[in-house]
Parts: structure tokens; C-alpha cells; sequence
């Protein structure tokens, strides 16, 4: 079978798109939860490790404000705070498995839901659901879903965020691994949304799944995948 070339997405990285460092450790967790045999605690303490790191990044993509204290010691540090509200909405159900970390390093943040399914034939995404708060439009969002493929479902949801008066340079997508067709989808309508990510595979097959892959996160990292 002969497949179209791959994408290419050099324009994108560094400016709209924010790869972890491809350390030894980072590819050495990301080796146990591809593995097809990885126990699902396992799966799930490796996966929560990475996601840690994501949102670590994307913080440091929000923007900040000089802001004095005293120490004490009675000396002035000048230091920095963040400089707008913060809010959270993960994509049902597979962006939830990031919120115990969001909530890890923002203790109080405030979390919203959409709800979409893509169609196992169309492949088109359907949103079904969506509850977030009432001032979104003042807030700065990282958008959490561990998967980046087609793009549907994060174009869906980028929609219903500006909809809702998000401005576009407010939005961090936050996403495990994605692939070139999906940046490419998501940079090239929105070209002021961030994305953060820790691998970029090499592209999808005819089914619209990712190579080499993860298997389906959420049954994975949930335990409804029966092989788990």
C-alpha cells in the first residue's frame, strides 16, 4: 500500500507546538506504557509522570507579573506571579485521566467538561456535552486530551471555547501524543493556540490511529480495555 508523504511541521515547532525534550527518561517511561503487556498500575504511574511534566511546560507559557514580598529576614525579593485566572476543561473522557495532576499543581483550579465522540464510521466528531464556567472568557485554558490525531475532536472544542469568548491566544492545548496530520489540522486554523506535547508520532494509518501508538488511552488508563 502506498502512502502519502509525511507532513511536514518544521514551521510549527518551537513557535505553536512545544515538544518535551526527548531526554532518555522521557522515552524510556513513554517505552513501558507502549508496550502492549504494560500492567495498567504501571501505565497509569508512568503516563501520571508525563503529564506532570506537560503541565509543568504549559505553565511556563502563561503569562506572569513582577510582584515584590519580604522575606523573613526583612529584604525585599522581587519575584513574579501569574498575571490572569487560570481554568482547566478536559475533553470526556480520556482528557480527565490529566486533571488529578492539574489539580496537583493547582490546587484550586477550576476544571470544565465537553463532552465529544467521534464517529466510528465518519470519523467526525459530535459534541454531546459541555459545562464550563461562567467566565471563561477572562480566563487562560489548558485544554487536556492525551490524544492529538485527526484533530476533530480538539478543533471541536477550540470552537466551542471561542464561542464561549476564549480568545485564541488563551488556549493551551495539553496533549500526550499527537501526530503531523493533527498539528497540521489545529495550527493551521488556530494559528495563536498553543500545544503541548511529549511525542510526536509518525503519522495514522487508514483507520485513523496513530503509529507506532498508544492503544486507546482512556480504556487503558481507566481499565476498561479488558487486555489491561
Amino acid at each position: 500500500m502506498l502512502h502519502t508523504p509525511p507532513l511536514s511541521i518544521e514551521k510549527f515547532l518551537g513557535k505553536n507546538v512545544h515538544l518535551l525534550p526527548q531526554t532518555n527518561q522521557l522515552r524510556a517511561m513513554h517505552t513501558i506504557i507502549r508496550n502492549r503487556h504494560a500492567r495498567r498500575e504501571d501505565f497509569v504511574f508512568y503516563s501520571s509522570r508525563i503529564m506532570r511534566l506537560l503541565i509543568e511546560t504549559s505553565m511556563n507559557l502563561l503569562p506572569f507579573e513582577k510582584y515584590q514580598v519580604e522575606t523573613p529576614v526583612g529584604k525585599k525579593y522581587d519575584g513574579l506571579r501569574f498575571a490572569s485566572q487560570l481554568c482547566g476543561v478536559s475533553i470526556i473522557r480520556a482528557g480527565e485521566s490529566m486533571e488529578t495532576e492539574l489539580r496537583a499543581i493547582c490546587k484550586s483550579i477550576r476544571i470544565g467538561k465537553i463532552l465529544i465522540q467521534r464517529d466510528k464510521l465518519t470519523k467526525l466528531p459530535h459534541i454531546y456535552y459541555m459545562n464550563l464556567p461562567d467566565d471563561i472568557d477572562k480566563r487562560h485554558v489548558l485544554l487536556l486530551d492525551p490524544m492529538l490525531a485527526t484533530g476533530g475532536s480538539a478543533l471541536a472544542a477550540i470552537e466551542i471555547l471561542l464561542d464561549k469568548g476564549v480568545r485564541e491566544k488563551n488556549i493551551i492545548f495539553i496533549n500526550f501524543i499527537t501526530v503531523p496530520e493533527g498539528i497540521t489540522a489545529v495550527c493551521q486554523r488556530f494559528q495563536e493556540v498553543n500545544i503541548v506535547t511529549s511525542a510526536i508520532d509518525e503519522r495514522l494509518n487508514e483507520n485513523a490511529y496513530m503509529l507506532p501508538g498508544i492503544g486507546d488511552f482512556g480504556d487503558r488508563f481507566f481499565g476498561t480495555d479488558l487486555n489491561c
